[in-house]
């Protein structure tokens, strides 16, 4: 009797090896496992567009006191004057493109070797796996052991540069709380979006795996380490929501960013509180 497990006449590779079961079927799962991939895809698209967009437009990134969160620190010549703000020239008049592309670079490559984003779109895009008892449509399977893909071990080093980062878009809080002529003690909703966006991102950084190793990794006995021990239990309820907060946090960003482009567009006045 047909078992559908017998052996392949032609052994194959990767999921399909000899020693591997041979199930004919690709999966057993009846329910809808291609969604969570697919959405997935479908978000992280939709942001690589628009962030796309915005980092080549190089226009409408600053209106007094808000700077787009895509283009601040501002390292190029050719950067829009911002008193007091993230106005850096270190590039001088060379750079001839927008000076986003000078900046994103840093928390993109913390974001794309993240161990959750890892995940996301080894799934959603590469299908590798698409889903769990989902066998991968590829013949064999190297992991992050090959070039490029071992290029994701940077990834704490990527994590100093987003702590940089994090602490550059605080002070770009703190800079929303002037109005447009830079008189401190004034609040609009521009401020809100950006505490909101700088807590999220703080968030997200300091729920990363490697904050979490370097706060009390290594460590052999934690009662003799009783703040970094503690610290080690803050980080590691952030990591428990690592997911969440990766997602919250870019669509932080991307909001914040949205919000910038919609003032210094002129398509509607910053309300101001107080």
């Amino acid at each position: 009797m047909a078992t559908g497990t017998e052996p392949r006449p032609s052994p194959g590779t990767g999921v399909h090896d000899a020693s591997r079961a041979a199930i004919a079927a690709r999966h057993l799962r009846t329910d809808r496992w291609w969604l969570s991939p697919a959405a997935t895809a479908a978000g992280l698209l939709l942001f690589v567009v628009y962030s796309t967009w915005r980092a080549f437009a190089n226009a409408d990134y600053y209106t007094a006191p808000y700077v787009s969160p895509f283009y601040s620190p501002c390292l190029a010549e050719k950067c829009v004057p911002m008193r007091h703000g993230p106005d850096w020239d270190l590039f001088g008049s060379w750079w001839g493109i927008s000076p986003a592309i000078l900046i994103l670079v840093f928390p993109l490559g913390f974001r794309l070797t993240c161990y959750y984003y890892r995940k996301a779109y080894y799934r959603g895009f590469w299908a590798s796996p698409p889903a769990c008892a989902v066998a991968e449509p590829h013949k064999k399977y190297s992991g992050e052991t090959r070039f490029p893909l071992i290029m994701q071990n940077i990834h704490r080093y990527f994590f100093y540069a987003a702590v940089v980062i994090a602490g550059i878009l605080t002070y770009d809080t703190v800079l929303t709380f002037r109005d447009a002529h830079y008189h401190w003690g004034h609040m609009g909703l521009g401020s809100v979006v950006f505490v909101v966006n700088a807590a999220l991102i703080w968030a997200y950084t300091a729920s990363c795996h490697s904050c979490r190793h370097i706060v009390g990794g290594r460590l052999k006995h934690f009662s003799r380490h009783p703040v970094r021990y503690r610290l080690w239990g803050w980080v590691s309820k952030l990591n428990a929501r690592h997911m969440q907060l990766a997602w919250a946090s870019l669509i932080s960003i991307a909001v914040a960013d949205f919000y910038v482009y919609l003032v210094a567009s002129g398509v509607f006045d910053d309300p101001r509180f107080f």
